[in-house]
């Protein structure tokens, strides 16, 4: 929709607009959402069933937000889309600070206008895109930032006194009137500017160096908060959280298929050049969900989605960096090239006491081990840890095919593409496994599979897995000991 034309307060009173707050202008376009059938948050995969019904609640019933989550949970990405609820435009007064309504002004400056001039009050419009304001909360805000001060020159040169609203510099608060404020990192903020948040949200009051004054703002909040930071930084004032209408839990993908979604939404690395198997995507998001389960990693402060989304944009870039390289027009994804995702990793996790000792390295290249692990079970025989002597194992015919020709398998991590197939091949027995096991995979996927199973098999103890400087070798190990011994 168009800029709206109207220029006038006239204009305006002859027109069909009514006033209305931000809740209810928020509360009236959901509604109209809801029943026309359509989704109210959309691009936000996972919580169809839990948070985002909480939210609609939360909307319908005018509350104020606060979304409690560890991070990379969308928090506020939810906030920011709220704006799509909004109306198109909104008119305010010409030159007001904080966005006065013409039907219905706050303050001085609006109410003056407006006695001025009357009808012939000029209008502007404001766009719902820049109804949004953002403030994230550390212990340096000051109430100056947020709800504003005194300026002493103004008072002295209009004459009036300090309690006077025409010598106040105002916040960020009253600049968003009309809007939705976000403040993240809630309990980060100190008490004192706290309480002063809570005047506002209960009785429509800026105090501001002991002075009064009441102005009624609209406006939408909504704050986002860790659990952890309640314990390590600090809390959340109990009269604010009283004031706040709802909290809402928000949490991490529970299946690897709604976390792979985010990741193909949410990256921004594709080339038509490189093909990427379902199974190496699967693979990303194991390696995430590995690192929320680890006894390495802090829980507390939680593996945002953000570690699958740069992972990814990593893995392709590490195709590519290696196609640039040999000088090659395309390539598909290997698993060894999930090395070149480890500085993601390292970038995304708070390692406990136990896993700083082993190394951030250590514990990343350990992550994409046990998402390997996770990956080989959904697609092959179970590994047993023990079997009869007797017993015969699927594996049987590749460990043997080690020892017997007690080769050393070297993939570089530069290979070329013929380079990287022929090394694969050359392992006879795993094309016969492959055909046994993986006959409805797609021919493209079938060198990464044969890579799932060489590393799964390492990851079991069935094979040998070195990290050389220039690639990975695959051995027997209890045959290589033998030999050794030999010697």
């Amino acid at each position: 929709m168009k800029k709206p034309s109207i220029k006038t307060l006239k204009e305006l009173k002859n027109s069909e607009y009514k006033s209305q707050t931000i809740k209810d202008e928020l509360c009236k376009n959901l509604s109209i959402l809801l029943k026309s059938g359509k989704p109210s948050f959309t691009g936000i995969h996972g919580y169809e069933s839990t948070v985002i019904p909480d939210l609609e609640r939360a909307i319908l019933s005018k509350h104020n937000i606060n979304f409690l989550g560890l991070r990379g949970q969308a928090k506020t990405r939810l906030a920011r889309k709220m704006i799509d609820l909004l109306d198109e435009w909104i008119p305010f007064i010409k030159g007001s600070e904080i966005n006065d309504d013409p039907l219905s002004p706050i303050s001085n400056y609006g109410k003056k206008i407006l006695e001025e001039k009357g009808d012939s009050t000029e209008i502007e419009w404001l766009h719902n895109s820049e109804r949004f304001y953002e403030k994230l909360a550390t212990p340096d805000v000051t109430v100056s930032d947020l709800i504003g001060d005194i300026d002493p020159i103004k008072a002295a040169s209009l004459k009036l006194s300090y309690a006077d609203e025409r010598v106040i510099h105002f916040g960020m608060i009253p600049r968003a009137n009309r809007s939705i404020f976000v403040i993240n990192e809630l309990p980060d903020l100190q008490a004192r500017i706290q309480v002063a948040l809570f005047s506002i949200l209960e009785e429509k009051e800026i105090q501001i160096r002991g002075f009064k004054l009441r102005i009624p703002l609209d406006l939408q909040f909504v704050f986002t908060a860790n659990p952890e930071d309640y314990t390590n930084r600090g809390s959340i004032v109990t009269p604010l959280k009283d004031r706040i209408g709802s909290q809402i839990i928000t949490h991490y993908p529970l299946t690897t298929e709604i976390s792979k979604k985010i990741t193909d939404q949410e990256s921004n690395f594709i080339d038509d050049n490189i093909y990427v198997p379902e199974i190496a995507k699967d693979l990303v998001e194991e390696i995430n969900f590995a690192a929320r389960r680890s006894d390495y990693v802090d829980y507390k402060s939680g593996v945002s989605a953000r570690m699958s989304i740069t992972a990814f944009e990593n893995l392709v870039s590490t195709t590519k960096r290696r196609m640039l390289i040999n000088g090659e027009d395309s390539s598909s994804v290997r698993l060894s090239d999930f090395g070149g995702i480890i500085p993601s990793i390292n970038g995304k996790i708070e390692l406990v006491y136990e896993g700083e000792e082993q190394g951030a390295d250590q514990i990343s290249y350990d992550l994409i081990n046990e998402g390997v692990k996770s990956i080989f079970v959904k697609y092959f025989p179970e590994i047993k840890k023990l079997k009869k002597e007797e017993e015969i194992s699927p594996y049987d015919e590749i460990t043997e095919w080690f020892i017997m020709s007690n080769k050393e398998i070297f993939i570089g991590d530069e290979f070329t593409n013929s380079e990287y197939e022929k090394i694969l091949n050359s392992i006879k027995p795993l094309n016969t496994f492959i055909d046994k096991y993986c006959k409805n995979e797609s021919t493209k996927d079938l060198l990464f599979i044969k890579e799932i199973l060489l590393w799964g098999l390492s990851a079991f103890k069935k094979l040998d897995k070195n990290r050389m400087l220039d690639g990975l070798e695959f051995k027997d190990s209890l045959g290589t000991y033998f030999n050794d011994i030999n010697k």
